[in-house]
């Protein structure tokens, strides 16, 4: 497991509801950012999407909110705009900044008892963030309650937040992930598609899984070059986990640069390369951290409990 270093320009905090198996997870930026996102899943639950695609007038985000508690949890996303409004941060108008907070959720509340996150859960995890070298993962924040392997092969595996890091001489490259996955891990689990081929499985709940990942990089690059960072992303997302964009799956990838600026062809190559391992290494760490964790009562190799 990879050793994380300090990367300027952004901080990561939790809230985690461990009785009711969900949480938050902010990743403060200490400026407004240029952010690029790519939703493949066919089943995503999202906040202010479009304001970050190609070609719109402020693809700029003060935060970015991953949550439990499928879209009741979209609602913490209000709770890191007030505390960004109080720092006068956003997108200036003539009434005042508008802080700008693209969410994106996962299903968790028949993982735990059916709470989502609140406003003030979002709050308190901004507050609570840290450099991201600082950063605790495994089953905390917005992976709290998630699962892996919902295929119905075999019993549901605890998933979890993870970083992932690459360097390179241009800058460093960070990634986060949240498993929730209908697939399997492969780094963990074993490939069931040639199984599920054969097997007449009963179809899981449509919607309730999702794998979220941001990427963060300090290396100068535009908007364009996050697009395709966010498809490197979803790349290394499918070589993770095993099947992976599903109609189950609610699938969504940010990309974030510190540092605006121009980026030659060459840099490019290695930038996008960068995001996939650092991804990669991001969805491995989410699974080994949670690996000798547990909820409250429960040791950690027990499936997470469904309600009746």
């Amino acid at each position: 497991m990879s050793h994380i270093l300090p990367q300027p320009g952004f901080r990561i905090g939790h809230t985690t509801l461990e009785e009711a198996r969900t949480g938050v997870t902010v990743i403060a930026f200490d400026d407004r950012t240029l952010t690029a996102v790519e939703a493949r899943g066919a089943a995503p639950g999202t906040r202010e999407l479009d304001a970050f695609a190609p070609g719109r007038l402020t693809p700029y985000a003060d935060a970015i909110v991953l949550t439990g508690g499928s879209a009741f949890g979209l609602r913490s996303a209000d709770g890191v705009m007030q505390a960004l409004a109080t720092r006068q941060r956003g997108f200036p108008t003539s009434a005042g900044p508008v802080p700008l907070v693209p969410a994106a959720v996962v299903f968790d509340l028949a993982h735990g008892e059916p709470v989502a996150p609140e406003a003030s859960h979002g709050e308190a995890a901004f507050a609570a963030a840290l450099p991201v070298e600082q950063v605790a993962q495994g089953r905390v924040g917005a992976g709290t309650g998630t699962r892996w392997n919902n295929l119905g092969m075999e019993d549901p595996v605890a998933g979890g937040f993870g970083i992932g890091q690459i360097s390179l001489p241009e800058g460093r490259i960070t990634a986060v992930a949240v498993v929730n996955a209908l697939g399997t891990v492969l780094s963990a689990g074993t490939d069931h598609r040639q199984a599920l081929l054969q097997h007449q499985a009963p179809a899981p709940a449509p919607g309730e899984q999702t794998t979220l990942v941001a990427i963060i990089t300090d290396i100068p690059c535009d908007h364009a070059a996050l697009v395709r960072c966010c498809v490197a992303g979803h790349d290394a997302l499918a070589r993770s986990i095993a099947p992976a964009h599903t109609m189950f799956d609610g699938d969504v990838v940010f990309a974030s640069t510190t540092q605006r600026g121009e980026i030659g062809i060459d840099q490019l190559l290695r930038l996008h390369i960068g995001a996939e391992l650092a991804v990669e290494a991001a969805i491995a760490s989410a699974v080994q951290h949670s690996t000798n964790q547990s909820w409250p009562g429960q040791s950690p190799s027990t499936p997470a409990r469904s309600l009746p």
